[in-house]
């Protein structure tokens, strides 16, 4: 139950629990029970107790109502990256932007927390199990992570931002990353290239795969071959690398779909360096529409997904199970679409 501070040296003006239920007209435990939202208590004694803490002013003690109602009113981000990533890539910007958008209003703090050592989640899994969170968001997943599997079996609320690789009943919130991948080899078709590579994502994460195999569909209805595949991270340093490759695998290469805005700038510079003009040599198509489609020479052409709505749906999600509603969506879809520039 909730309890007064009653510090030695505390203001006395300060109106404790007794006083709220001498001026209701109601008993010390009626009081604790409505604070604490608590069945059992009559409407006219909830109206009563409410009028009386507004009228004296009263703040419960916040350390105590966590206490009583095992909430924490605080929920977790946890970015399964390590710091410089996090820091360096526009869309987990613009993911917390839209975070921190979501989270307006519901009076919870948000608690950041990032992977220290690839592959080594101990700690932060044990902090997230210790009761320190009402809720967790997880960002950036690869492979099969048994983080989101072991809070769940726990009964700690969590809801990703991305498809898991793992499967199972954790709910997500997702672009409709094959969708992107099908309508940027479709494009490349109409623009009459014919040998069209991709730049394709991690293979560890969903995201990769889902647009890798989109611009396979989009391929295959065009009857082009679909074997000019390379793998990146992403980062700029991997796109370059990555476009490298494909010169000298298939020189032939007259249009290249990275999987990530931040892909596609390491591979228009790689392209420079090799004397490729873009787009009349090679034309690019990225993914996310980031700040980088729009600051690159010549500028991208990207398949847009709304970052920011990402995660205020992903938030949402959460916010409303921690809420307890009911019949929620196991998993969310947003659209993508393609926003043509000059790189194409």
């Amino acid at each position: 139950m909730i309890e007064p501070l009653n510090a030695v040296g505390e203001d006395r003006n300060i109106p404790t629990l007794e006083e709220v239920a001498r001026v209701a007209g109601v008993s010390r435990s009626t009081v604790s029970r409505v604070i604490n939202d608590l069945p059992h208590v009559s409407r006219k004694a909830r109206e009563s107790v409410a009028r009386a803490i507004q009228t004296l002013g009263y703040v419960p003690n916040q350390a105590a109502r966590s206490l009583a109602t095992k909430r924490t009113n605080s929920v977790a981000l946890v970015f399964s990256e390590h710091g410089t990533r996090v820091f360096g890539d526009p869309f987990f910007a613009g993911v917390l932007r839209g975070i921190y958008a979501g989270m307006a209003g519901s009076q919870r703090q948000l608690v950041l927390l990032m992977s220290q050592e690839p592959g080594d989640d101990s700690q932060l899994e044990q902090y997230l199990l210790n009761g320190h969170v009402d809720g967790v968001l997880v960002v950036s997943l690869h492979g099969r992570d048994p983080l989101p599997r072991r809070l769940t079996e726990a009964g700690v609320p969590v809801v990703l931002v991305g498809r898991p690789l793992a499967g199972g009943n954790v709910p997500y919130v997702d672009s409709d990353n094959f969708h992107g991948g099908w309508e940027a080899a479709r494009h490349l078709v109409a623009t009459g290239r014919r040998r069209i590579a991709t730049i394709a994502g991690p293979k560890d994460m969903a995201a990769g795969i889902d647009r890798l195999v989109g611009w396979r569909r989009g391929m295959s209805e065009a009857g082009l071959p679909a074997d000019a595949v390379v793998h990146s991270d992403f980062t700029v340093e991997g796109g370059s690398a990555a476009m490298t490759e494909l010169l000298t695998r298939y020189p032939d290469v007259d249009a290249v779909f990275a999987a990530a805005d931040i892909i596609a700038v390491g591979a228009m510079q790689a392209l420079t360096a090799h004397g490729r003009r873009i787009p009349d040599d090679v034309a690019v198509v990225g993914h996310d529409d980031s700040i980088f489609a729009s600051s690159t020479v010549p500028p991208l052409t990207t398949v847009r997904q709304s970052v920011e709505e990402l995660g205020r749906t992903t938030t949402w999600r959460l916010l409303a199970q921690l809420a307890g509603e009911e019949d929620l969506p196991p998993s969310v879809l947003l659209p993508t679409e393609l926003i043509r520039r000059a790189s194409s």
